[in-house]
Order: C-alpha cells, then sequence, then structure tokens
C-alpha cells in the first residue's frame, strides 16, 4: 500500500496528495503539481489545433510557478506569452514564432519579481473542468495568472514592443 502526504507546490500553492514529495526548484514546482502539467500537457499537444492552446499552457504554468531559481528568460517569455495573448490577441502559434524570434535576437532578459498572491485557479481545475470547455477553461487560468502579475503589465509592455 502506498502512504499518500501532501504536498504543496512552491509556485501555486497547490495541495495534492501524493506519494511524489519532490520540489523541482528549476520550476518551482511540487512533483504533484508538475505531473499534473505533463498529464495536461499531453492533451493539449495531442489536440493538434491550429491555435496552438499548448502555447498558453506553457507560458501560463511558467508565469505561475517563477521563483528565485527559475531562469529569467523561463519568466519573462512566460509573461510576453501572456501579454502578447491576452492584451494583442495572438493565437499561440504567433507566440511561439516570437518566442522563437526573441531567443534568437537577444541574449540577456531582466529578472521579474513573482508576486506575492497567487492565482485561485490551478493546472488541477483545468483537468477537472469538463472536457468540452477545456479551451476556455485555460483561457481562464491564464487570464487570472496575467492579472496576478498586473504589477509587471507596464514593465512587459515596455520589454516587448520594441522587440516585435
Amino acid at each position: 500500500m502506498v502512504e499518500h502526504m501532501m504536498s504543496i507546490c512552491p509556485g501555486c500553492g497547490l495541495k495534492l496528495a501524493s506519494n511524489v514529495q519532490s520540489i523541482n526548484e528549476r520550476f518551482n514546482t511540487s512533483g504533484a503539481c508538475w505531473q499534473l502539467y505533463g498529464k495536461l500537457s499531453v492533451f493539449t499537444l495531442s489536440l493538434r489545433d491550429k491555435a496552438f492552446i499548448h502555447q498558453l499552457i506553457v507560458d501560463t504554468y511558467a508565469a505561475q510557478h517563477s521563483g528565485p531559481k527559475v531562469k529569467p528568460i523561463a519568466t519573462a517569455f512566460a509573461l510576453i506569452g501572456l501579454y502578447l495573448t491576452f492584451e494583442k490577441g495572438y493565437t499561440g502559434k504567433q507566440v511561439q514564432r516570437t518566442h522563437m524570434f526573441l531567443g534568437k535576437n537577444r541574449a540577456a532578459w531582466p529578472r521579474f519579481k513573482p508576486p506575492q498572491n497567487k492565482s485561485a485557479l490551478t493546472v488541477l481545475d483545468v483537468l477537472q473542468s469538463p472536457e468540452s470547455p477545456y479551451e476556455a477553461m485555460i483561457r481562464k487560468w491564464g487570464k487570472s495568472v496575467w492579472e496576478m502579475w498586473q504589477a509587471e503589465h507596464e514593465n512587459v509592455r515596455k520589454l516587448v514592443e520594441p522587440l516585435i
């Protein structure tokens, strides 16, 4: 019999009963939360949708799990992706192309300080939603994480606008 303990994710605060107790400092996530993200990733990649909703989960999860040992480029790209999605109306495919362009044309990225507040929504909320409105729930989750970074919105805009 496997004994489950409580796992608390340092990034999103999600509490899960899990036998996976590890913390991945590079991604500021608990092993249990990371497993849920993997499950959602498999699903979104399997959609093979033209708009590429997978990019939104990548950026949302990274922005929600920013932390002291997360590379500055990871948080910067996540926030840029959320900015382009929610402020500019980009599709996931357009965000992905922008990330590739930016990755080739800039070496150093600023370190954004994660907000103290957490989003009320997590990867678990998406996975627990009925399958047909997954995209709507993914967008709701992404928007809530973007809003949690409100204090950095202007800095993200100033960073990305001259580059695109």
